[in-house]
């Protein structure tokens, strides 16, 4: 069986952390594991421990682009004069990079396409790279996406598994997931779950628990405050490299069994 997860989450509440040691951590347990930073931000290359000179996003490779749509990144942006549905099967093998534990990690990347009707040669590619490394079927795909979840479409998300929506404590980090199931129900995806993170007492993981649910959201797991999330985010290291058995850790553990229990 396969697991295909898309992760998102306001900015901040460590769904980028989440993401990456949950890659790892699959990995370690046998699984041929693809993750995608489909975030703006692009921090996941930090928490898998990958150097971030090593990566460069596909949306910035503008010769490439160039070459599978047939137009100019930069250049015309009415639907038809390019390619929508470019070439895109080689592009882990040939531009992913390997990170600790064998992960293969890809980097989309965003593009500024001047308006949200509005269709651009590197908008297309992207897309369509998204559509292949979603359906590609590997062992696990984790794909770290931001909160506005703009890479993934009616065309992807009948292959994702389940979307994991990230929440802490706080009304923004809570109306930010119901945003969130907003979207994905949109698009097809159905089985969404939270995971409560940085939670330092009992009463705010209740707290959280009584809001999502009466959001319709599930709760999957809830992770403490752990000090080693805080010591790797600013060192710019994976959590898994500082602190394997801290409390996050056995938290995300806790999330990777249930994962592969289901699927």
């Amino acid at each position: 069986m396969t697991i295909n997860i898309a992760i998102a989450g306001k900015g901040g509440t460590g769904k980028t952390t989440i993401a990456g040691t949950l890659a790892r951590l699959l990995a370690r347990d046998g699984y041929n594991v693809l993750a995608v930073d489909a975030d703006p931000d692009l921090n996941l290359d930090s928490v898998l421990g990958v150097d971030a000179s090593d990566v460069a996003p596909i949306a910035k490779k503008d010769e490439l682009i160039t070459k599978r749509t047939g137009a100019s990144p930069g250049g015309t942006s009415i639907p038809g004069v390019f390619k929508l549905n470019p070439k895109v099967n080689d592009i882990t093998e040939t531009y992913g990079v390997t990170a600790p534990d064998g992960v293969n990690l890809v980097v989309m990347g965003t593009v500024d396409e001047g308006g949200s009707g509005c269709m651009c040669p590197a908008g297309a590619f992207l897309r369509a790279l998204m559509r292949h490394l979603v359906k590609r079927r590997d062992d696990a795909v984790i794909l770290d996406m931001e909160a506005g979840i703009e890479h993934l479409g009616r065309g992807t998300a009948d292959s994702v598994d389940s979307m994991l929506v990230v929440v802490e404590p706080g009304l923004k980090s809570v109306e930010t997931a119901l945003r969130i199931k907003n979207l994905a129900e949109d698009i097809g995806l159905n089985r969404i779950e939270a995971v409560a993170n940085k939670i330092r007492t009992k009463e705010e993981a209740d707290l959280i628990q009584e809001r999502l649910e009466e959001l319709g959201i599930p709760l999957l797991e809830t992770i403490p405050f752990d000090e080693t999330f805080v010591e790797a985010d600013l060192l710019g290291r994976a959590p898994l490299d500082l602190g394997e058995d801290s409390e996050g850790i056995k938290a995300i553990r806790r999330i990777e069994k249930k994962i592969t229990e289901r699927s």
